[in-house]
């Protein structure tokens, strides 16, 4: 879209609570209410006041967001972020009808105005344009492509159009459509990280830094990332809440410094223990601050073979993973030894050769025996449970053993990773060696339930590919 400043008043905002007096009888109570008021003091537009004004008493929970904001005091207001140009296409039809109301003064058409209610990353760039570009070159902002590239669930149409609304869609992203005029249900709301927009950006700022607030302190905490990261397949949060790290900020994070300003952040000053955004987004030492997550990574866990970022077939990182390694390791240093970094890069590295020559290359080679014998056919996936058990061997327990062993979190790497792997490999190379002895065809269910998914990929985002 494109979304204009609003050319407001050069002062300040000045946010002054205004205390209505006690009676005197209730002077001396401790605990007395006291009515506070916002107000501008300070001559700013009528149409960006009209927004305030109006939006302060039909959603007071979004405007006392805003009024807390950084943005409020910087004089940053609705209108300059969600004024749209009059050709944008996703205008907001219903939020003129709000210019015809006799209930509210700030409801007239004097202060109409065009406004579209998905903010973009396009949109935060005029003031943010260093953020903005790391963030649209990372996996984050991309991983609708990286899905539809390698996910079987919406190639195969395996789930339906509401579990992946409701689920995959609610982190990746939504791509954003119009119906009758209006934002499509089927996409909207969404604040997924790889959201495609109007204006052709991709992802939302407020996945992390949720509106109306934006806050830097939330971005920074781990809760944050834990809304898409956990659960079975994913479950970082989880694993860094059982690590020392977690631990130490379970027990005295309460007293850190959330809110120093973007880039000043301290290992040491600000905080004793690296949150997420510690260890792979906030400047440390000698490393830049940065809005690319696939920074500061040297090897793709999240694959189902372990492999360096630049081999990522579906998204291959253009940076040198030797390089992004020793960015991780300075940050590592800021609170450790050099030999005790080293040494743990060196446990990563070996469990990430155990699982893949030990779990990960023989089950793949069996699975591609059953495919070559004729006895489980190219496009069964989650429909033939025996390649459930495959799946599962990387896309649950192996990531966990990886994950749980780079971030230091021996209970995901031994009991909920390595040990589940056990099972898992035992388990499917039973009915693998089973099948291939018998010469029979693995079971495939007929009647697989949800899967009616469209298996098209999004023309927003292959088309301009080609």
């Amino acid at each position: 879209m494109g979304k204009k400043f609003f050319k407001g008043g050069l002062a300040a905002f000045i946010l002054v609570c205004v205390v209505n007096p006690a009676p005197a009888q209730d002077q001396a109570a401790p605990n007395q209410a006291k009515e506070k008021a916002y107000r501008i003091e300070r001559s700013i537009s009528q149409k960006a006041l009209a927004c305030i004004e109006c939006h302060k008493k039909e959603s007071p929970g979004l405007f006392a967001d805003w009024a807390h904001s950084r943005h409020a005091s910087a004089n940053i207001t609705c209108i300059d972020c969600h004024l749209a140009d009059p050709a944008d296409k996703d205008i907001s039809q219903r939020h003129f009808k709000q210019y015809e109301r006799s209930d509210n003064k700030w409801g007239v058409s004097d202060y109409r105005a065009p406004v579209a209610a998905a903010v973009t990353p396009k949109d935060c760039s005029r003031c943010h344009p260093d953020e903005a570009k790391q963030y649209a070159k990372s996996k984050h902002a991309n991983t609708i492509e990286i899905i539809w590239k390698l996910d079987p669930w919406l190639n195969a149409g395996q789930n339906s159009d509401f579990e992946r609304l409701t689920g995959c869609l609610h982190c990746h992203g939504t791509v954003l459509k119009l119906k009758n005029g209006e934002l499509d249900p089927m996409t909207w709301p969404n604040v997924g990280v790889g959201r495609v927009n109007f204006d052709g950006s991709l992802g939302s700022c407020a996945s992390c830094h949720t509106r109306h607030r934006f806050s830097v302190a939330e971005a920074r905490k781990p809760e944050t990332c834990g809304q898409c990261h956990l659960g079975p397949d994913h479950p970082q949060l989880e694993i860094w809440n059982e690590s020392k790290h977690g631990a130490i900020y379970h027990s005295e994070g309460a007293s850190w410094n959330w809110t120093s300003a973007p880039g000043t952040w301290t290992a040491g000053v600000d905080y004793r223990t690296p949150t997420c955004a510690g260890c792979h987004m906030s400047g440390s030492g000698p490393v830049l601050t940065t809005h690319d997550v696939t920074e500061r990574l040297s090897w793709e866990l999240q694959a189902p073979l372990t492999i360096r970022p630049q081999e990522f077939k579906p998204f291959p990182s253009p940076l040198d993973w030797k390089t992004e390694r020793k960015k991780m390791q300075e940050v590592c240093k800021q609170c450790h030894g050099e030999l005790w970094v080293k040494n743990h890069y060196d446990q990563m590295d070996g469990a990430v050769a155990l699982y893949n020559e030990t779990y990960f290359k023989p089950a793949k080679a069996k699975l591609g025996e059953l495919k070559k014998k004729g006895l489980l056919p190219k496009d069964a996936f989650f429909k033939a449970p025996i390649f459930v058990e495959f799946y599962e061997l990387w896309h649950h327990e192996g990531r966990r053993a990886r994950m749980g062993a780079a971030m230091m979190a021996p209970d995901y790497a031994w009991w909920h990773g390595f040990y589940e792997c056990k099972k898992r490999y035992v388990h499917f190379m039973k009915q693998a060696n089973h099948l291939i002895k018998e010469n029979q065809k693995a079971y495939v269910a007929e009647d697989y339930p949800g899967a009616t998914g469209s298996t098209k990929k999004p023309a927003e985002i292959f088309n301009q590919k080609k």
